[in-house]
């Protein structure tokens, strides 16, 4: 434990970190604020492209090597996820699973035209292009997966707890006991199925653990934004 905290490190990359994450999720209850349910479902399909674009890069946070990107894109839909869930219903929460599913084909599809289209000679993009979109239908399948399994649990898990923790000041219970085992469902399922053979077996376990742990503490940090937008509803100035 004490080997843990000893590693430790906080810079500019984990600051960079913080400011992203703190701009997602500003920019997710907005979007509820000023658009209610419909500005949240705008947000899914943005926060699943983004993600998947993002989770190839593998950078070095608070110490540790090997953290993925795309955490934080990923975290901000399972935020309005659970808005959703906690103040619309699952009716439209279940809507979040199918909206990020037809995102990630439909940006997958296209993008794989994209790349077949032959260039001029004076291109420079089409390299930089098949670096990032290249290896995106696995990662279109992988993501696909682990995102309906896990989104899937979420929404059930947090309409269960609610039965027996429903009151406002639960909130966080529900949004962290939900989400916490929902991702262990994802990171297993996203991590083997798009990183087995492109990174050795002991990184892909690495990989599993140490972005786990890091959506336990983007998690923590959402619990905020829920009770904000909660509030907002309870108060009538969510805009519909």
């Amino acid at each position: 434990m004490f080997n843990f905290f000893s590693q430790l490190r906080f810079g500019v990359n984990e600051l960079l970190w913080l400011s992203y994450l703190i701009l997602n999720f500003t920019a997710v209850v907005l979007a509820y604020r000023f658009w209610g349910k419909g500005g949240l479902l705008s947000v899914v399909p943005l926060s699943i492209v983004l993600a998947n674009i993002q989770v190839g890069k593998l950078m070095t946070l608070f110490g540790f090597d090997g953290i993925t990107m795309g955490n934080i894109a990923f975290g901000g839909i399972y935020l309005a996820s659970d808005i959703l869930t906690e103040n619309e219903g699952k009716h439209y929460s279940r809507k979040v699973v199918s909206l990020g599913f037809a995102a990630m084909l439909f940006t997958t599809f296209i993008m794989q035209i994209v790349l077949k289209i032959n260039v001029s000679p004076d291109d420079k993009m089409q390299g930089a292009l098949s670096a990032v979109f290249g290896f995106m239908p696995r990662l279109a399948i992988s993501s696909v997966c682990g995102f309906a399994v896990s989104q899937s649990f979420d929404i059930w898990s947090y309409q269960f707890i609610r039965k027996f923790r429903p009151s406002y000041r639960d909130i966080w219970i529900r949004n962290n006991a939900s989400t916490m085992i929902s991702q262990i469902l994802d990171n297993i399922v996203f991590s083997f199925l798009a990183f087995t053979g492109k990174y050795p077996l002991k990184t892909v376990i690495g990989i599993i653990f140490s972005t786990y742990l890091l959506k336990i503490v983007i998690s923590l940090l959402d619990t905020p934004f829920v009770y904000i937008a909660t509030l907002w509803k309870k108060q009538g100035k969510i805009s519909d």
